[in-house]
């Protein structure tokens, strides 16, 4: 009998210790889960005050901002203002309301300028250079096509196909019925485009878009002898607009004709004349469209540009080719040397070419409609030249003009 107790308890004294063993195992496992989870947790900070203890997570995580987001937030937000103050300028000039001039102030136009404009122009310019594949041109011309209005039926040839990269159609030549040259007036619109401004140069001020203007000595550079540029050094007014008249009862006069995307990318000589002179600016490449004229004062001043200058029957004209983004190869058919957009260049300056020789003194005759140059993508053409008193421009502001078509005479 007591052999059989004995047994029982030994039994329930077995069970109780399994009992007591797995609640200690399972008390154990959770103290660890818990120990782990504080451990796993980030550690908080803790602020004391008068009256009860306010924990905060860590400052560095939570307000932690990568340089990239944060130019990406910026550049974007100051994108979207910009997008929204030129979709009000437009709704306002549908009403027919005149837009209140607001120029940039000059920490905008510091960070427009940090923008590596220069750099992504000199890539897209490669990138032009690259060759479609076959099946790949039609849908990319056409796209391009679609997106600026380019009317194929005046090209040359009109099989996008033929076309190995951006660049050859970009440059695409037009039939020659397609752009008549107008023999009745003396100087003709030198490309397709839209009239920016045009009228007399007062001042020594040129506007490049209504109520927006810019020194004519800081765009045409100071003047040099009169071997080269035929400037007027008898004069006794000391302007720099007076040096420019080389005939008593002439006046200056200027015309911008804007080249935008689906315009023809040509640009020819604009009356009969001859071209003594050209000086190449280095410098910026910001988008020149009439919007950012209006906005930028002197942009014509801050950016790339080739000046030709030289004489015609009434006396000085100039034709400058400006560039713009994307734009930064500028091309002259008879002037092998100039190389635009390089990749460094001195803040300021610029270089000279003279196109006289010591023999002949002749520089390079051009005939009205010949062509005279290229852009990439469009850009814009500024012509200043002396004329007779009663020269009238034939233009309206704003309108579209093409190649060939009469900008005014006598």
């Amino acid at each position: 009998m007591a052999t059989a107790v004995e047994r029982l308890c030994g039994a329930a004294l077995r069970r109780s210790s399994v009992l007591n063993d797995c609640r200690f195992s399972w008390h154990k496992n959770l103290s660890l889960r818990k120990t782990l989870v504080i451990w796993k947790q980030p550690p908080f900070r803790t602020f004391f005050t008068d009256r009860r203890k306010l924990h905060a997570a860590p400052v560095v995580r939570t307000f932690r901002l990568r340089p990239f987001h944060f130019l990406v937030a910026t550049g974007g937000g100051y994108a979207g203002y910009r997008q929204y103050e030129k979709y009000k300028e437009e709704q306002l000039e549908k009403m027919g309301i005149e837009i209140p001039i607001k120029l940039a102030s000059e920490w905008e136009v510091s960070l427009y300028k940090s923008v590596p404009t220069r750099l992504l122009s000199r890539a897209w310019g490669r990138l032009n250079q690259v060759e479609l594949p076959t099946w790949l041109r039609k849908p990319v011309y056409s796209l391009y096509i679609w997106t600026f209005g380019v009317n194929m039926k005046e090209a040359a040839v009109e099989d996008l196909h033929h076309y190995r990269n951006l660049s050859e159609f970009f440059r695409r030549k037009l039939k020659p019925q397609s752009r008549p040259v107008c023999c009745y007036h003396s100087v003709i619109s030198p490309s397709d485009g839209k009239i920016l401004n045009f009228g007399q140069v007062k001042n020594c001020e040129v506007e490049q878009v209504k109520g927006v203007t810019y020194s004519l000595e800081s765009f045409l550079g100071p003047c040099t002898s009169t071997e080269d540029m035929q400037f007027s050094q008898t004069s006794s007014r000391n302007s720099f607009q007076n040096q420019l008249v080389t005939k008593e009862g002439n006046e200056l006069y200027h015309c911008v004709i804007y080249l935008a995307p689906g315009d023809y990318h040509c640009f020819h000589s604009p009356t009969d004349w001859r071209v003594s002179h050209r000086r190449h600016f280095p410098g910026s490449l910001m988008s020149v469209n009439p919007g950012v004229a209006r906005w930028i004062k002197e942009l014509f001043c801050h950016n790339e540009r080739v000046v030709l200058t030289g004489d015609w029957k009434h006396g000085f004209f100039s034709l400058t080719a400006v560039g713009a983004t994307n734009v930064g190869s500028i091309r002259v058919y008879f002037d092998r040397d100039l190389r635009t957009n390089s990749p460094s260049y001195s803040k300021g300056s610029y270089n000279d070419f003279s196109f006289i020789t010591n023999n002949n003194k002749e520089g390079i005759p051009m005939r009205k409609g010949e062509h005279l140059g290229e852009f990439n993508l469009g850009s814009t053409i500024v012509l200043i030249f002396e004329a007779p008193k009663d020269f009238n421009f034939h233009l309206k502001p704003g309108q579209k003009i093409r190649f060939g078509e009469a900008l005014g005479s006598l």
